[in-house]
């Protein structure tokens, strides 16, 4: 057998069996030159096409009576050999095979196209063929069309297309993935014969398998790879194995239609397969056709010819199909959260439905504890938001995430404090978000403070970093009233911070003064509890050592030289850790007078301040004249101090303070 190409008309597809053609077959693009006999004995369709032509022809000619038609027919037979014997062109070639009474027949919507019914013809003939998953797909459906039934002829080509499904393509996850992507070019008649349904069938059958080597299916997505260690090496070996065998099945699931998929996918969701699976497939499929989910992923695929642009109405169906089909509540796979978070990103710049982002927020507040600043950090695409991240979206999933921990504190999934083991790594995230977003001028003080009183207290074992956001806030807004300033300091709790951060806060003078003063009294009670409870330490005896009898006073001087090889090394120590812990009492007594002294002149200070402010406020109301007089002097001590006394002092050293002040105003 050989092909040959025609230059004008298609191509044209000859039996070199040494025997000259007696039919035309047209399929598409292509004409089959072969012979009855092999197609009749093979196809009922292909016999009773060929009958009824001939049995056309025949009428045909018998209605032909005329003489002189006859010597036309004649004469143009002779030209037509003429035209042979000179070997005119293609053209004139055709019109002869017509006019020498070849039947012609033309199979119209034929499965497979011309490589199917190739494939028909090479069996008809006895050739042998390698038959694949790709191709036996179509070549059974060709067969269906010709009517090539094991009643017709023996051992036919349906048998035997259904015996290599049987055998060879449903026993195994990857062959029966392939035909079922060549269902796609004859998916109606596919799905009539069950060759779709068998193919899922065994997908899910195989997927859904107790064995993980079946399918290459990884039970914690390879996130704690097995150490190159002796003992473990061969483990490590299958492991890796496993995991490039998953790879594989994944991508060819990925290059099925969105029709096919969908399907595949509801089959999953309603048979026993896993929920991790059936997210890892939506999630490998994601990302092979909606391109930059992913921001270390952002640049274009390099074009191929297998490859087609996406629309962005199918890109947005396509996204709504996976998320509705995205298992909810709390994934087992780390890497999904970074996913959700693209999927969102992109469901926003398509203008996804609101359905598909709630869905998307509803199960990143799910498992919010594994996200990442970089996540949170979602610039705002609707003019509508004032500031550059969308804070409206960070509060919505934060408030599915405090949902979420209800339920499960309800579920009674709590530590032994009866706090849950995500709150903190959430108050840790919330916090870095505050801190990132607290230098946007055209964040509201209302919005920042409502996002960080959301977490209740227990998310924070120390609020230095929410301290630092507040800062921040500050910093940047300047202008804000001393009433949102204290309600803005309000969100800390100056007992949770720790020495550097009262350090830090006693001298900062954008807080306002009762939040100094607060930090102050706690940092002060910090070092009177260490303090109490170093002197408990120092005088509860050691265990490791015995009680001294009463009036005996132990000093490094009665410690003889034998006493010290028989223990009295230990006592001296002792002696030693107790002076030097007495030496640190009295440092903390001297810094807590101290503090204390700083206390008690800010308080005098406010007290007076206080005092020559009503003083000057009463004077210019009883006098007009007085008051005319006295209005400058009140008006600077105003604009310099502030309406409230207490809202202008920041610092316990005065004097710089009050310069400070001068020279800024």
């Amino acid at each position: 057998m050989a092909s040959e190409k025609s230059s004008s008309k298609g191509q044209a597809w000859f039996c070199t069996t040494g025997l000259p053609s007696d039919i035309e077959i047209e399929v598409d693009d292509m004409t089959f030159h072969l012979h009855k006999f092999p197609l009749m004995s093979k196809s009922r369709k292909l016999h009773r096409l060929i009958t009824e032509q001939e049995t056309r022809s025949s009428s045909m000619a018998l209605t032909v009576t005329d003489p002189k038609v006859e010597q036309e027919d004649t004469d143009m037979k002779g030209k037509g050999h003429e035209i042979e014997d000179e070997e005119v062109g293609d053209e004139d070639e055709q019109e002869m095979e017509e006019d020498n009474g070849y039947p012609h027949i033309k199979l119209e919507d034929f499965p497979g196209s011309s490589e199917s019914f190739e494939m028909v013809a090479k069996f008809c003939y006895g050739v042998k063929m390698d038959l694949s998953a790709s191709t036996v797909v179509p070549l059974r459906c060709a067969a269906q069309h010709l009517e090539m039934t094991e009643e017709y002829s023996p051992d036919n080509l349906i048998s035997k297309t259904e015996r290599f499904l049987s055998h060879s393509v449903y026993k195994s996850l990857r062959e029966s993935i392939q035909a079922l992507k060549a269902c796609e070019s004859v998916s109606s008649l596919a799905g009539s014969l069950g060759i779709t349904e068998q193919c899922i069938a065994s997908i899910i059958s195989r997927a859904s398998s107790a064995d993980p080597s079946l399918f290459g299916w990884p039970v914690n997505d390879g996130g704690t790879d097995l150490q190159l260690i002796p003992g473990n090496a061969a483990k490590t070996r299958k492991k890796q194995s496993r995991d490039s065998s998953m790879e594989l099945w994944f991508e060819d699931l990925a290059q099925l239609s969105l029709p096919i998929f969908r399907t595949i996918i509801l089959s999953m969701r309603s048979g026993d397969l896993s929920s991790d699976i059936v997210e890892s497939c939506l999630i490998c499929y994601a990302k092979k056709h909606i391109p930059g989910i992913l921001r270390s992923n952002r640049k274009p695929p390099p074009s191929s010819s297998s490859t087609t642009a996406v629309s962005e109405n199918e890109q947005r169906e396509l996204l709504e199909t996976i998320t509705s089909n995205l298992p909810l509540g709390k994934s087992s796979i780390s890497s999904t959260t970074r996913f959700l978070f693209g999927l969102l990103r992109t469901s926003i710049i398509l203008n996804a439905s609101e359905t598909c982002r709630h869905l998307l927020e509803r199960k990143i507040g799910s498992q919010l504890e594994r996200a990442t600043l970089d996540d949170l950090l979602v610039p705002s695409y609707s003019y509508l938001n004032e500031t550059l991240y969308d804070v409206d979206l960070v509060e919505r999933i934060l408030g599915h995430f405090l949902d979420t921990l209800e339920q499960s504190n309800t579920a009674a999934i709590v530590e032994a404090d009866g706090r849950s083991p995500s709150l903190i790594p959430v108050g840790k995230l919330m916090d870095g978000f505050l801190a990132e977003i607290a230098s946007d001028a055209n964040l509201k003080s209302d919005k920042f403070y409502n996002l960080a009183i959301s977490l209740p207290d227990q998310a924070r074992l120390y609020d230095d970093g929410l301290y630092r956001a507040v800062d921040v806030y500050l910093k940047a807004h300047p202008w804000v009233s001393e009433a949102e300033r204290e309600k803005i300091c309000g969100v800390m709790d100056c007992q949770k911070l720790t020495l550097e951060a009262c350090t830090h806060a006693a001298q900062n003078e954008r807080l306002p003064l009762r939040a100094v003063v607060q930090v102050l009294f706690f940092e002060q009670l910090q070092l009177r509890h260490a303090i109490a409870g170093t002197l408990l330490a120092a005088q509860s005896p050691s265990p490791s050592t015995e009680p001294r009898p009463s009036g005996v006073r132990i000093t490094t001087e009665t410690v003889t030289e034998g006493d010290e090889r028989r223990g009295g090394e230990g006592q001296v120590v002792d002696e030693g850790k107790w002076k030097k812990t007495v030496r640190e009492n009295q440092v903390l007594r001297l810094d807590m007078d101290t503090m204390r002294t700083r206390v008690h002149r800010l308080e005098r200070e406010c007290s007076n301040m206080k005092k020559v402010i009503a003083k000057i406020d009463k004077e210019g109301g009883s006098s007009p004249a007085t008051a005319t007089t006295d209005r400058p002097r009140s008006w600077s001590i105003t604009k310099k101090l502030g309406c409230k006394f207490k809202t202008q002092v920041c610092d316990s050293h005065e004097a710089t303070m009050v310069n400070h002040r001068s020279r800024r105003s």
